[in-house]
């Protein structure tokens, strides 16, 4: 009987242990990638208030949807929301994990561009 309680009392020690640290990893933004894309306001929409749902993301009316680009060049169809509409033009970096989505963005200059995402992009011309 001992042995069974010893067992249980390891496997349960083991199962919180990993919870631990996938919180950790999970809450740290540990494996996001950064993916870049120009904002184009005829694909925002303005979204309804949550109807008294609570969103951990907080109150944020406008919604993107465009397509973003990853260091390489690797093309990705994006979702996210802001508190604001954006600069029509306006470069940004997203910063996007999986299962959370995008925990961040902030504009960037063309130059601040890789070379890769570059090309799927025009400079503009005060630049």
């Amino acid at each position: 009987m001992k042995k069974q309680v010893k067992i249980a009392l390891g496997a349960a020690a083991v199962v919180l242990i990993g919870l631990f640290v996938f919180c950790v990893w999970f809450l740290s933004g540990s494996g996001s990638t950064e993916y870049y894309t120009q904002i184009d306001n005829t694909k925002v929409e303005q979204v309804e208030a949550n109807g008294g749902v609570i969103s951990l993301k907080g109150n944020l009316p406008w919604s993107y949807t465009l397509t973003a680009h990853d260091e390489t060049g690797g093309e990705k169809e994006i979702t996210f929301g802001t508190s604001r509409e954006l600069r029509d033009g306006a470069f940004i970096r997203l910063t996007v994990m999986p299962v959370r989505g995008v925990l961040d963005w902030s504009e960037v200059q063309y130059d601040e561009l890789p070379a890769a995402v570059q090309t799927h992009y025009t400079a503009p011309a005060s630049e």
